[in-house]
């Protein structure tokens, strides 16, 4: 016999039933609205020769300015400064996609099997608490153990030693940034994972114990194909997020160790676009970066799809 439809339910009905849910979800919706879909708007300004004084208002500047198409992206990719800044972002991104994205994973395997809930209480809160510490204080912290005048410079010359250049030198400074990043978010970052250790059978763990499976295989065969599936949709919304490496963490070291080594996308559309008024110049340079994270996301999940899994959308 054919299977009978499941009648729908009217839209007002649904209204009428869910609405204790709807309102819960509101005050969100709102916020997400205003500070995330609204302002794709102004990127129109990346196509205009954009001048905020031209009127009264924000509206009629809008409009009294002229439109140039994409004279903004021309004069973008033709800036030398655009391509330091690109490289740079697309550098920090591929050396933290390799030396830090692993370790909130690794991390979070190490908690799961301790056995004593206490002691991994006290080492969960430990490595959080950073998360909450602004840029400031991050950076505040390093300069105080490994600046000229830190902690480790001058047990180095209490020794004899000459003190390692480490807060200033460009040539390190990707390794700094990242160290920055791991001691503030490692921590942070294993909460999804471990999440999704929980969520793995333990009967799996038991059975291969119970055929001779060591400890490394049962992290090999269960462990980890446990986690592959919130692995690879995290590594595809990081992509998707590749041209956004930070802006306060940067621009407070920027003088430090100079431009060329500090400046990523951010801390560019800052120095060439809002310092100097070239709004329309900044929009085109922040388009650019969305549209290829956009594009980013799309290959990842393409890949994600080759290799069966869902990806952060399903085939269609």
């Amino acid at each position: 016999m054919p299977r009978e439809r499941r009648k729908r339910v009217p839209f007002k009905d649904r209204l009428r039933r869910d609405w204790q849910m709807l309102a819960m979800v509101a005050p969100g919706f709102v916020i997400l609205l205003v500070f995330s879909y609204v302002p794709i708007l102004g990127n129109v300004i990346a196509f205009q020769d954009y001048n905020p004084y031209a009127g009264s208002n924000p509206l009629q500047a809008f409009l009294s300015s002229e439109w140039i198409g994409f004279g903004q992206f021309q004069l973008l990719f033709e800036d030398p400064a655009f391509w330091d800044a690109f490289r740079n972002t697309l550098t920090i991104t591929l050396f933290q996609l390799v030396f830090f994205f692993p370790l909130p994973i690794v991390l979070a395997i190490m908690l799961h099997n301790l056995i004593s809930g206490r002691v991994r209480g006290f080492i969960q809160t430990v490595v959080y608490l950073p998360h909450f510490f602004s840029w400031v204080l991050v950076i505040t912290f390093f300069v105080q153990m490994l600046g000229g005048a830190g902690l480790l410079a001058q047990s180095m010359r209490d020794l004899g030693m000459q003190p390692w250049n480490i807060m200033t030198n460009p040539d390190t400074f990707i390794i700094l940034v990242t160290a920055e990043a791991v001691w503030k978010d490692i921590g942070w970052g294993t909460i999804v994972f471990l999440a999704a250790l929980s969520a793995i059978d333990q009967n799996l763990y038991e059975a291969a114990a119970a055929d001779g499976a060591g400890r490394w295989r049962r992290l090999w065969h269960i462990t980890l194909p446990g986690l592959r599936p919130v692995i690879i949709l995290l590594l595809i919304l990081r992509l998707g997020d590749a041209l956004s490496v930070g802006f306060e963490q940067f621009i407070l070291q920027r003088e430090a160790v100079g431009r060329q080594a500090s400046e990523v996308l951010d801390t560019f559309v800052y120095y060439f676009s809002i310092a100097t008024g070239n709004y329309g110049y900044g929009a085109a340079a922040g388009l650019f970066k969305a549209a290829v994270g956009l594009c980013l996301i799309l290959i990842a999940n393409k890949v994600a799809h080759a290799m069966g899994e869902r990806g952060i959308y399903s085939k269609s």
